[in-house]
């Protein structure tokens, strides 16, 4: 009974209770109880979820909600599950992105639904696991568990390149994730037995998998095995970010995949990538993490430059939104390897607002493909005539993913670029040319769909957004104005779990917080 007290284990399982509801008690045919279920699952999940915003408390320990049992003790792995502020974040956005992919589904789906609401389900708990274990083989499980449903989701109710899209995906993340695994075994034996087969001695811990464990050894790691396991860590996660030049699976995914696959994909999946880095490499690799800054922020920079340039050309609005977010989680990236509380914190809202953002913009584009069967910006035009509460609504997401001041893209890309300033004028200088680019393609968009007069005569009979996707767009709405107005109660939340990473990857910082030079010119004279 203790298992199910845990409010973490209730939020992580539910989602998977919902699924073996359906198979086993509900039939095809019965499409309306499928959705019933699979939708007050989802909701109640999230429901039950929003608590964890007042029980975590940041001026407490570490991880928090904690749960430990022993799972396979013959190698030192035990079942741990546990919170703290940057977690808690990611859990609630999988928790209500989760409900909105399910209850949008409603119409977009109209073959094997018992299928696809399983997979859903099931997709939600794996997403779940991965931020909440806190023992590596619980992690790489979680992890892996994750890569089925959604390779059935876009292998099965995907466009016309489904399978390509769904192979290429499932193979490009589960040979990042081998890499993940021997980056990790090699961690353990370290600890435990020693490496001596590459000359090293180990340390003669007792085995264990367990993470916070493994954090206590992170000093005493040799440079050279910290730089191959960061390597290994760095394909797994680059992958799943995705990382220019890694990136190339996720556009064919994007459009391949069904509406909900592309806002959990873009929310939530992505994110996984990023956390891995700030969960795991920073403060498990800190001397590797320290000298692969100038690669990492290289390739970042690369990858919001490319990204929007690319996102520019796209004729297809669900590939330029794709494209968009290899640039916006180019800046999570470059807030991140600055090493500083501003960069970090910037890093750690971004990946909040691009889950609500850009899962937003998949939601919009969904709408007028379900009415129209097709994603060309060509085909559209004069939009807000028909279509007025849908251009409001699409507006401001496209405001909130530009970064306006008053929505929540603007507060994450801000202190972003404080902390890349922070290390260097250039790094903020480049990042921000991304942003500029970013308005340009967002903008042009907006004005080809919905400006001018409407060309093509099955645009005139177009309908407005029902209730059921203006419940599902309004959250979305109100949390970016909320992050955008009023981020407080967000990096209060986070704060804690940021300055332990600061403190394990440059110690000194903190005492000693270091501004980039502005100018080597010195003032003048007093009374001159």
């Amino acid at each position: 009974m203790e298992f199910f007290a845990n409010p973490l284990n209730q939020i992580c399982y539910l989602p998977l209770l919902g699924a073996l509801v359906i198979i086993f008690f509900l039939k095809r045919e019965q499409s309306k109880a499928i959705k019933v279920v699979a939708t007050v699952t989802a909701g109640l999940d999230f429901v039950i979820s929003i608590p964890l915003w007042w029980r975590y408390l940041p001026e407490g320990n570490a991880f928090q909600l904690t749960y430990k049992a022993s799972w396979i003790p013959s190698i030192g792995s035990s079942y741990h599950f546990g919170v703290d502020g940057i977690s808690v974040l990611l859990i609630l956005l999988t928790t209500l992105l989760g409900f909105i992919a399910v209850y949008s589904s409603f119409s977009a789906i109209t073959h094997r639904e018992k299928e696809y609401y399983v997979f859903l389900l099931v997709l939600q708990t794996g997403m779940l696991g991965v931020f909440m274990a806190l023992d590596f083989v619980l992690f790489y499980v979680f992890w892996e568990v994750m890569l089925v449903p959604m390779y059935f989701l876009i292998g099965i109710w995907g466009g016309p390149r489904k399978l390509y899209a769904a192979i290429k995906f499932f193979l490009y993340t589960l040979a990042g994730s081998v890499l993940m695994l021997v980056g990790i075994l090699a961690l353990y034996f370290y600890n435990s037995t020693g490496l001596g087969a590459v000359g090293l001695e180990g340390l003669g811990n007792p085995a264990t998998f367990d993470v916070p464990t493994l954090f206590g050894i992170a000093g005493r790691i040799p440079p050279g095995l910290q730089m191959w396991i960061f390597l290994a860590f760095f394909v797994g996660f680059a992958i799943k970010v995705p990382m220019f030049p890694f990136h190339t699976w996720l556009p064919d995914a994007h459009v391949e995949a069904p509406t909900a696959g592309s806002v959990i994909l873009a929310g939530v999946l992505l994110k996984m990538g990023t956390y891995g880095f700030i969960r795991f490499s920073l403060p498990l690799l800190p001397d590797a993490t320290q000298k692969a800054v100038p690669w990492m922020v290289g390739l970042a920079i690369v990858g919001i430059i490319y990204g929007a340039l690319v996102a520019m050309a796209q004729k297809d609005m669900k590939k330029l939104v794709a494209y968009s977010s290899v640039s916006h989680l180019g800046f999570v990236m470059l807030g991140m390897f600055a090493l500083n509380p501003s960069g970090l914190s910037g890093s750690v809202l971004q990946m909040i607002n691009h889950g609500l953002s850009t899962g937003g913009l998949f939601l919009l584009v969904g709408i007028v493909y379900e009415r129209r069967h097709t994603r060309m910006i060509a085909d559209y035009g004069g939009l807000a005539k028909v279509m007025p509460v849908y251009a409001t609504l699409f507006m401001i997401i496209t405001m909130a993913s530009i970064g306006l001041p008053t929505l929540n893209g603007f507060v994450g890309e801000l202190t972003i670029l404080i902390g890349a300033f922070n290390r260097s004028t250039w790094w903020a200088v480049l990042a921000a040319s991304g942003i500029v680019l970013g308005a340009a393609y967002m903008l042009w968009l907006y004005q080809r769909v919905f400006f001018g007069d409407i060309t093509h005569e099955e645009n005139h009979t177009l309908t407005d957004v029902n209730r059921r996707e203006q419940w599902t767009l309004i959250p979305l709405v109100v949390l970016c104005f909320w992050i955008g107005l009023y981020p407080k109660p967000f990096f209060r939340i986070m704060e804690p779990s940021i300055r332990r990473v600061v403190e394990v990857v440059d110690p000194g910082y903190l005492a000693h917080p270091r501004l980039p030079a502005v100018s080597t010119v010195p003032p003048p004279a007093h009374g001159r």
